[in-house]
């Protein structure tokens, strides 16, 4: 695979733990410069500097909370302002939280959907003319959740769906500008999407994962790691001509599905 990233600015949203966190990692270790955003100031920090000793030529940190798009205005700015051009965009950013229709609260609909694709929408608009300027890609991070339908996360479902439209309809509009744009589509991975169950302890939580390996017939969860070298693959010159397509990491869930 064709991953000289030496040069390229990478800007990863959701970059303090998780699948932001490795992608970055692995970014660094190709050579890139990055800016990174998060919620988290002391894990985004701490990944910046594992970011360096792997040897990311220069690391911004952004603190951002993407339920305010002055934040994602100001992450946009920062970009540019520190690196003059940006190559690669990472949406990554998202948050989930649970619920049926009957459970459902207006609050809770407008959060997820401003994180999930509001403030992915307004990032990328705000950033295409640099992208077009430097024929770069984007690669979103949607979920298997946006093609199986799985009660309980009912919004989360519908804002993925809406990512996976996103991500087709652009890169058919900027294809002929030369920017490429992919989606990666995780089953479970064991993250800290989570986090907003404030009644989970550590044993729950190794519970529900372990619960849901059972449900891949491969045998297990996936790894951020192995998502984040799927995003790398769609964002290096390997997959230059592949565009709009949601690719499924799903140990096979989706054909389990009955």
């Amino acid at each position: 695979m064709n991953c000289n990233f030496k040069g390229k600015i990478v800007l990863i949203t959701g970059a303090s733990s998780g699948i932001g966190a490795a992608t970055a990692l692995l970014f660094a270790d190709h050579g890139s410069s990055l800016a990174l955003t998060g919620r988290n100031q002391t894990n985004l920090e701490k990944v910046a500097k594992e970011c360096k000793s792997k040897g990311a030529k220069d690391v911004l940190t952004i603190i951002a909370d993407f339920v305010n798009l002055e934040d994602v205005k100001k992450v946009a700015d920062e970009t540019i302002k520190t690196f003059g051009k940006l190559d690669i965009l990472v949406n990554n950013a998202g948050v989930v939280t649970d619920g049926n229709l009957e459970e459902l609260t207006m609050e809770n609909f407008d959060w997820q959907f401003q994180v999930n694709v509001k403030s992915m929408v307004y990032l990328t608009q705000l950033l295409m003319p640099e992208l077009v300027k430097t024929k770069g890609n984007i690669v979103n991070v949607s979920s298997i959740c946006s093609v199986c339908q799985y009660p309980g996360i009912l919004i989360y479902n519908m804002t993925k769906s809406a990512v996976d439209q996103f991500t087709k309809t652009i890169a058919l509009e900027y294809a002929p500008r030369g920017v490429r744009v992919n989606a990666v589509n995780p089953s479970s991975v064991q993250t800290e999407l989570y986090r907003y169950k404030s009644d989970w302890n550590s044993e729950t939580k190794e519970k529900v994962y372990e619960d849901k390996e059972k449900l891949h017939p491969i045998g297990r969860n996936g790894t951020a790691e192995e998502v984040a070298n799927a995003i790398l693959f769609f964002a290096s010159e390997s997959s230059a001509w592949t565009t709009g397509q949601c690719l499924l990491l799903d140990g096979g869930r989706c054909l389990a599905v009955k």
